[in-house]
């Protein structure tokens, strides 16, 4: 599947934000650029872009603040934060404010090409999917109004094999489900709220559970690109925090989420 799309950089640093323009660019992205967080919002709110990659720590407007009127004006508009300075509480804030991914500089080109472009894909299912749903509530709604069944009690036609289907869509460990269809997770049979890249890290646990998952794996598989392992760390550090902080009774003493140092995590449930 060919990936393109429109994507706004924000950065003070004209190097790299000239840097980042032209390697993706060479990948098949239109992109534009802006010198402040001011500027990027500018451009949003007159041109449809479908990904913002944006400095932290900028003169001017904060890169924080402004994933925050983006996300309330734009909430479905992908937002990547990235920083030379990481600190895991400003990870966790960009996450709780809707940022889908958060990077640490040096950003290497594979690496931003890859998750861009795993991302946009994501992005791109998404939105195709809500435009099939939204064909079938209309054409459902045709075919009651011409069979005049508009009061109809009728169940719906069940799946030719619901067992089957039910074990394609849910992923079962202990008193966790995660619902991959709808990208939702039950926990003791109540609803987790869980940012979109914290979804992705815990159902790479689940898959492997319980057996230990190390950095570079988490982040290949959650996340779609291949790092280092310090930068692996690093991240997958940043996302076990979130998960902890939503899953543990006791974030200090988790229960659940099991660090096995120097090596990476596993989910323990069972």
């Amino acid at each position: 599947m060919n990936i393109t799309g429109h994507i706004l950089i924000i950065d003070d640093e004209a190097s790299l934000r000239k840097t980042l323009a032209r390697i993706l660019q060479q990948a098949g992205f239109d992109v534009t650029t802006a010198e402040s967080a001011e500027q990027g919002l500018d451009y949003i709110k007159t041109t449809p872009f479908d990904m913002v990659l944006t400095d932290l720590r900028m003169p001017g407007m904060h890169g924080m603040d402004a994933l925050k009127l983006i996300h309330s004006n734009h909430p479905a508009l992908p937002v990547i934060l990235f920083t030379a300075q990481p600190d895991v509480n400003s990870a966790i804030d960009a996450l709780r404010h809707g940022a889908t991914d958060y990077l640490l500089k040096p950003i290497k080109p594979e690496a931003i090409i890859e998750r861009t472009r795993s991302i946009l894909l994501n992005h791109q299912r998404e939105k195709r999917k809500r435009e099939i749903q939204s064909q079938i509530e209309i054409l459902q709604s045709e075919l009651k109004e011409l069979n005049g069944m508009e009061n109809s009690t009728k169940p719906p036609a069940q799946p030719a094999n619901p067992v089957a289907l039910e074990k394609e869509r849910f992923l079962k460990r202990g008193p966790l489900v995660l619902d991959l269809q709808a990208r939702r997770v039950l926990f003791n049979e109540e609803t987790l709220n869980l940012p979109p890249t914290s979804f992705d890290y815990l159902l790479v646990l689940a898959r492997h559970a319980p057996h230990v998952v190390d950095y570079q794996t988490m982040v290949a598989e959650a996340q779609g690109y291949q790092t280092d392992t310090r930068e692996a760390q690093e991240l997958t550090k940043w996302h076990i925090h979130q998960l902890r902080q939503i899953i543990e009774k006791d974030v200090h003493n988790p229960a659940y989420l099991l660090n096995v140092r120097g090596t990476g995590y596993r989910l323990v449930v069972d």
